[in-house]
């Protein structure tokens, strides 16, 4: 979401941080260019105009002026307005109510509204570990309804039937009424979208907010829409209470004039982004770790929590374990590291999250690694149980046969044995005690990839 933003001020900040003392004049020139790549990410121009000043105020003052490194405390003062611009501290929702707590979900058609519904009802399962219950109140778009049944039984969650001739205050409250006696946590009810804010679709909607009080109403909102986006939560909160937002299509081609808007805009917190089409690409929003990101600072915290929720902790550790013993680890471990790697977003998702790594992100193809993932796949599934354990006995006439079950040609095979050849004499570094020297090695093949991963990257 922040890609050309985060070039933006990197390049600028390069400027800056050679200086040997900071003064107002080169302050300014910096901050010119903040301010630019602010507004060609479509941040508001009146939350661009307070940011600026308040950097410069302090940028300035003592703070900068008295510092060892100038360059890296305006930095610091830059991370921290970003941080605030965006809201301090992580908002959590409230279940401060008799369960089941009920989630009021609002928003544009084609925002990503039930989709968000569904992913929302998998995290709070997973992080929060809440019985959950889903339901569709509109009525204007039968086929959303069986869009949520179907994704909630990919979740695994209750879904509370509802149809088109039924008044959406009656579905909800049907549904609240079982949800309770099924003992459920949470009650998450999806409320009908238009194409754009009408009076009868606001009514509706107050109506039904009304009459079954939720303890949060979440607005989702999409983030390639810019600063709009911000402008249409604010509409929808002068009619509804808002409590936060929820932001959809991160990953795609959004320039961060949402995120850095919305909160300055509407007082109302972001809660979650969404980013991808999967149900468990949702997380929880930190100011102060997507101030990172935006920087190029990676977010190792987001990263940590995602390991610690999508890796099986098991095998990982049991895989750890045998490279530590003895740096040896065969197609089968292959297989399950570029597994783990693609539960956690692939390539991408952590290389967006590593300090220092952000710039590369533009440079992979998600879909070209996508692609070459399922083609590595498919051939090790096509080998044998003996062939993944000692790799060393494929030769010509076992690689032929591997390659006409997986599909592919020779030399994609040829082109996986390599990789893994290069991943082993790395983990025979880890297994030394040399991380360092793996660390460096990896440095050095990553622009040209040298066959160290997938293709897709430039």
């Amino acid at each position: 979401m922040f890609d050309s933003l985060s070039d933006r001020l990197t390049k600028s900040f390069k400027a800056i941080t050679g200086q040997g003392r900071l003064t107002e004049a080169n302050i300014k020139d910096a901050l010119r260019d903040v301010r630019r790549a602010l507004l060609e990410a479509d941040v508001a121009l009146s939350v661009v105009k307070t940011f600026i000043d308040q950097v410069q105020q302090r940028a300035i003052g003592q703070e900068v002026s008295t510092s060892l490194n100038p360059g890296q405390a305006f930095i610091k003062i830059v991370r921290e307005q970003l941080t605030q611009v965006m809201g301090e501290e992580a908002a959590p929702l409230n279940f401060n109510v008799e369960p089941p707590a009920i989630i009021m979900v609002a928003g544009l058609q084609g925002a990503g509204k039930t989709t968000s519904v569904a992913k929302l009802a998998r995290w709070l399962q997973a992080h929060d570990k809440k019985k959950v219950m889903v339901v569709s109140a509109d009525v204007y778009r039968p086929a959303a309804i069986k869009q949520l049944e179907t994704l909630a039984s990919q979740v695994d969650v209750k879904f509370f039937p509802s149809s088109a001739d039924q008044d959406p205050v009656e579905i909800a409250k049907s549904a609240h009424a079982e949800a309770k006696r099924q003992f459920m946590d949470v009650l998450i009810l999806d409320t009908a979208g238009r194409m754009h804010i009408d009076e009868d679709m606001m009514q509706e909607i107050k109506r039904l907010h009304q009459a079954i009080k939720p303890i949060e109403t979440l607005f989702v909102v999409d983030a390639m829409t810019g600063q709009d986006a911000a402008n249409t939560a604010k509409v929808f909160n002068n009619v509804l209470p808002l409590t936060g937002v929820i932001l959809t299509k991160t990953d795609g081609d959004a320039r961060g004039g949402a995120a850095l808007s919305i909160r300055q805009i509407t007082g109302k917190p972001i809660k979650f982004i969404g980013a991808g089409e999967k149900t468990d690409a949702l997380e929880s929003f930190h100011p102060d770790r997507m101030a990172g990101r935006i920087l190029g600072m990676g977010d190792v915290l987001s990263l940590i929590e995602e390991a610690e929720s999508k890796i099986d902790q098991k095998k990982a550790q049991k895989f750890a374990k045998k490279i530590q013993k003895s740096g040896q680890f065969d197609l089968e471990d292959f297989l399950e590291q570029l597994q783990q790697i693609n539960s956690m977003g692939g390539v991408s998702g952590l290389i967006g999250k590593m300090p220092g790594m952000g710039q590369m992100k533009g440079q992979i193809n998600d879909q070209a690694v996508e692609k070459d993932f399922k083609r590595l796949e498919a051939i090790i599934y096509s080998m044998t149980r003996q062939e993944r354990a000692h790799p060393a006995i494929i030769k010509g006439s076992r690689k032929k046969r591997i390659a006409n079950g997986s599909g592919t040609q020779v030399q994609d095979i040829n082109k996986l044995m390599k990789q893994f050849t290069q991943m082993q004499k790395m983990m025979k570094k880890v297994s030394k005690g040399g991380m360092k020297n793996m660390m460096r090695g990896m440095a050095g093949k990553m622009p040209g990839m040298g066959g160290m991963l997938p293709p897709g990257m430039k």
